[in-house]
């Protein structure tokens, strides 16, 4: 679990320094991953609820979420939006959103007051024991991966519908969060995940949060910057849209990331490490 007082409160600036070996490493972990304990998803976990009841609770809870993340987002941590009228060129269609992962609360809400329909975004299975809101992560749109065969193939269908459904898959292709970290690392998995929207041929966006000084206070204030569309190319293949697209979100993000002003953390690389 990620250290809640990280994120919502000052820290010194002597502990404020985070080394790592690679940009792959995770800084912060939760119990089970730090414990190395495997979890995995329930048995017959259900990615999209049949129960109408069930998907009630969903809608509703999602609202309510969204409020809440209105308030959250735009007070709490002061968030500007910029470039947001872009999403305008999806209108009719679903979508995917990239965006650096630099804080799991913001991670949580920023994307829903971003975007402008239902979001899903996937997550670990690990996320699901994170207590509290663990628990209802699924209700508010959390899609885990899935590990086994059946359960992999359960999640891509489930990719399948939502975006068939027009809604908005939010993707964070760093992988580990990086408290406030300013720049964008490599995505771990390459260009793979963006076989979702080569398969299903839907625009790609970035959502890049940026970080700056307030008026008063050490904490840092947020600015989000959003980009694209990036379509596939028709006259490619899947393997060569899928590079071309990872480029230009590595290359959108890698820009957008310029903006920040004020470095709260500082990350240093471990001597003798590549």
């Amino acid at each position: 679990m990620a250290k809640a007082e990280l994120f919502q409160k000052n820290i010194p600036k002597s502990e404020r320094v985070f080394y790592y070996e690679s940009e792959e490493s995770d800084p912060i972990k939760t119990d089970e991953q730090e414990k190395n304990i495997k979890v995995g998803l329930p048995e017959d976990y259900e990615f999209i609820p049949k129960n109408v009841f069930v998907r009630m609770y969903s809608a509703v809870l999602f609202r309510v979420f969204w409020i809440f993340g209105q308030w959250y987002e735009r007070h709490y941590w002061k968030m500007k939006i910029h470039g947001r009228n872009k999403l305008k060129a999806a209108r009719g269609n679903g979508y995917i959103i990239y965006a650096n992962h630099t804080n799991p609360f913001h991670d949580v809400f920023g994307p829903a007051i971003v975007a402008d329909k239902r979001i899903f975004t996937i997550i670990s299975p690990v996320n699901l024991k994170i207590p509290g809101i663990g628990k209802i992560l699924p209700y508010i749109g959390g899609l885990p991966l899935g590990e086994t065969t059946k359960e992999k193939q359960a999640f891509n269908a489930a990719v399948d519908e939502r975006l068939a459904q027009k809604k908005c898959l939010v993707i964070y292709p760093e992988a580990h969060v990086w408290p406030y970290y300013t720049d964008i690392r490599k995505f771990p998995a390459g260009d793979r995940s963006l076989k979702y929207a080569v398969r299903n041929k839907v625009p790609v966006f970035t959502m890049t949060t940026t970080y700056h000084k307030r008026k008063s206070g050490e904490l840092p204030r947020m600015e989000v910057y959003v980009d694209g569309p990036f379509w596939y190319d028709a006259d490619k293949n899947d393997e060569e849209n899928m590079a071309m697209l990872a480029k230009k979100v590595y290359d959108s993000m890698k820009q957008d990331a310029k903006n920040s002003t004020y470095e709260y953390f500082e990350y240093k690389k471990k001597a003798g490490k590549k």
